[in-house]
């Protein structure tokens, strides 16, 4: 029997292959690391009541700053002076102007033709020529009548002289006996009488210097009565010239060329474009908290343009309140009736609050719950929201600066205390 060489074999060490062993040990390592890193989020998905993506929620952070509250609403340029023309009296109309066309202040833009007012114009203003040669006939009249009674009285005068002479002569006479004394009496007589017709002569004469002037200030009381009325008639047919009352341009023609108009017909209208403003259309829910005098910010185009509330009506029409916003010191050019500018109203200021950007979540949550944002979790927390305008809105209490919230809509959340995010 032949004896095999087992007795003589000896174990010998497999070589190690290193290989193998460096990726074993990073396989390890790899799932420890993924372990690591699922293992949070596994973590937050098991403690969350659901789950959402983060790239469809909109989040935004909680900021320190003054809040201004304000309303955006489209409103129309309109003329905030703009005239109405009117007939003063009926008659055909004559337009001497074009809608659009200039106008300088004074200018004649319309005539009326009303053959009654100017026949009754030359009528009366005959009758004022009449008044006035009858004033200058009687103011003649009192002239000789004034003459005459002053003639009266002067020979009243003479007559007295000469009736004192005569008594002078007679007694002189009788004195010598040359006359009887019946004749002295007579020549007394006759100075009485003399002196009397004197004395009334004079009388007289104050007496027709008072009815004579007194009948021409009736004469000259009726003339400038008549000097009124001609006046007056010469004004309303003035007014037939129809001039407009402001630097502008036309806006609309009322009535046709060579209709018949009614006195007090309107005929057209002039826009004064230096006095232009904006006429707004703001919800009723901003009511009660528009004022007069409210700073504005007017767009037009890229340019941004000073303002403040001039007006608001008092009624409240489909749901909106009319409001005017006048322009600052600054105006746009070239500015149109009835073109769309975009107007900001800012009704009030909060300085120092904690705000955020307005979003859904505002009235998702009814401005009492807001989902803040921390390690990859939405946390449902109460809150309590201020003042709000169009890009933000105040959060009195429920978060700290520096906070992320979601501002997006939460109904998906249905209610949810905490939301994991992927």
């Amino acid at each position: 029997m032949i004896r095999d060489t087992s007795a003589q074999d000896r174990p010998i060490a497999a070589p190690r292959n290193r290989k193998k062993q460096i990726v074993w040990i990073g396989l390890g390592l790899a799932t420890l690391v993924a372990i690591g890193l699922v293992l949070p989020a596994v973590t937050r998905l098991m403690s969350a009541d659901s789950s959402a993506s983060a790239a469809r929620l909109r989040i935004a952070e909680v900021k320190r700053g003054t809040l201004v509250r304000d309303v955006s609403v489209q409103g129309r340029v309109v003329a905030a002076v703009s005239p109405t023309l009117y007939a003063r009296t009926a008659g055909t109309v004559t337009l001497d102007v074009h809608a659009g066309d200039k106008v300088n202040k004074g200018a004649v833009v319309a005539e009326i033709d009303s053959p009654e007012l100017t026949n009754r114009l030359k009528q009366e203003q005959t009758t004022l020529d009449s008044l006035g040669l009858d004033v200058e006939r009687t103011t003649i009249d009192n002239r000789k009548a004034q003459a005459a009674s002053q003639m009266a009285y002067e020979q009243a005068v003479i007559d007295r002289q000469t009736a004192e002479r005569e008594v002078e002569r007679n007694e002189k006479a009788f004195q010598r006996g040359a006359q009887p004394e019946m004749t002295v009496l007579r020549a007394k007589d006759a100075l009485a009488k003399a002196k009397l017709s004197e004395a009334n002569a004079q009388h007289n004469v104050q007496l027709d210097r008072d009815s004579l002037a007194f009948n021409l200030k009736t004469k000259r009381v009726a003339l400038d009565r008549q000097k009124l009325l001609v006046e007056d008639l010469n004004r309303q047919v003035d007014e037939l010239k129809m001039r407009s009352p402001v630097d502008g341009v036309v806006g609309q023609l009322i009535a046709q060329q060579r209709a018949n108009v009614a006195a007090s017909a309107p005929i057209l209208t002039v826009v004064d474009l230096t006095a232009l403003e904006v006429e707004v259309q703001v919800p009723e829910v901003f009511a009660h908290d528009l004022g007069v005098g409210m700073a504005a910010e007017i767009q037009d185009g890229g340019e941004r343009y000073a303002g403040e509330v001039s007006a608001i009506s008092p009624e409240v029409l489909n749901g909106q309140v009319t409001g005017r916003v006048r322009f600052g010191e600054k105006k746009p050019a070239g500015l149109r009736q009835n073109q769309q500018l975009t107007t900001r109203i800012l009704m009030d200021e909060h300085p120092n609050v904690l705000m955020v950007e307005r979003g859904p979540f505002v009235d998702t949550g009814a401005g009492r719950v807001a989902y803040i944002v921390r390690n990859g979790t939405a946390e449902r927390t109460a809150i309590q929201v201020g003042a709000t305008s169009l890009n933000a809105v105040e959060i009195v209490s429920g978060v700290k600066e520096g906070d992320r919230i979601v501002i997006s809509g939460t109904d998906e959340f249905k209610g949810a205390q905490k939301i994991a995010l992927n």
